[in-house]
């Protein structure tokens, strides 16, 4: 049984409504007989429904939820393999949340057709009850595996990561959240247990390699991507993973120009994207899938 290789050929970051972005990487010919996959990705859009006002000093006009669905529409209108996937800090931050408590986010990612999805510290802002009156709501899973919701409202609704078929590819999304302690109130988080990220994402990450035979590995991380203030971030758990092909990041709002390119602990390549905050941009990166030879395991080469 002949393994497969991944390349990676272009990301770009898509203003909701606007044209994409010039592409980032060297993109020559991939060869017809690759099929491709689209990661499409959002984080922190705390319940940013409508667009920026004209006059907003930074982002006059820019975001909005309808917009955003334009382009992932265009999107797949055109690409046959495509997931959409969200990285948290779904709610708060808009008089939207303080009326409807998440339920409008759930119902309007619902109908953008997101795949996935997993839990920022603002997804505890309507409290355990809140977020499974909200979740019902919601169309697709949650994963976060470092949450352990045993002894909440919310056991049984979240699981550690989800697998998706797209065409030939299959891809193992799990999903891993910030410390809690310090940061939620903890009423609203209750028997809530936040354990350590970094060992149970390398658990996952080889069980999805090896016993699920993934084609790619991503993690959804809302751990931040270089934080002071944490002791876990996605740049410290790109060093120190293994199995671990994108990690899409939130919590720190960061907009990074493009796919940041790290090794981890054996020296392999792993992404790293974040996209900012309130939806103003829609993450895209492109995955090519080929034969590669028995011996070699799936990785990640820049074309």
């Amino acid at each position: 049984m002949m393994k497969r290789r991944l390349f990676i050929q272009q990301s770009a970051l898509l203003g909701a409504g606007v044209s994409v972005a010039p592409t980032l990487f060297a993109t020559p010919k991939i060869p017809d007989q690759l099929e491709k996959l689209t990661i499409l990705h959002t984080n922190d859009t705390h319940s940013n429904i409508e667009t920026f006002p004209e006059d907003h000093a930074k982002y006059p006009g820019q975001g909005g939820v309808a917009r955003r669905h334009t382009v992932i529409q265009n999107i797949r209108s055109s690409e046959k393999n495509a997931l959409l996937l969200d990285a948290g800090d779904i709610f708060q931050g808009t008089p939207y949340f303080n009326k409807f408590e998440g339920t409008l986010e759930m119902k309007l990612m619902s109908q953008m057709g997101y795949d996935c999805a997993t839990i920022g510290n603002h997804d505890f802002d309507a409290g355990l009850e809140g977020f499974v009156k909200a979740y019902q709501f919601a169309d697709f899973p949650f994963v976060c595996a470092n949450y352990d919701f045993t002894n909440t409202p919310l056991n049984g609704l979240t699981s550690s990561y989800q697998i998706f078929q797209k065409g030939p590819f299959k891809v193992g999304v799990f999903g891993l959240g910030v410390g809690l302690n310090g940061l939620v109130p903890s009423v609203l988080y209750g028997d809530t247990v936040h354990q350590a990220p970094i060992p149970i994402a390398n658990n996952i990450a080889k069980h999805l390699r090896f016993e699920e035979s993934c084609d790619l590995v991503i993690c959804l991380s809302h751990l931040g991507y270089h934080p002071k203030q944490f002791d876990d971030c996605d740049t410290l758990l790109a060093a120190e993973s293994e199995n671990i092909d994108l990690i899409i990041g939130g919590h720190t709002h960061t907009f990074l120009d493009r796919p940041e390119v790290h090794k981890n602990k054996v020296g392999e390549q792993v992404l790293i994207n974040q996209v900012g905050w309130a939806g103003l941009a829609l993450g895209r990166i492109d995955f090519y899938l080929g034969e590669k030879k028995r011996h070699e395991r799936h990785k990640l080469v820049m074309v």
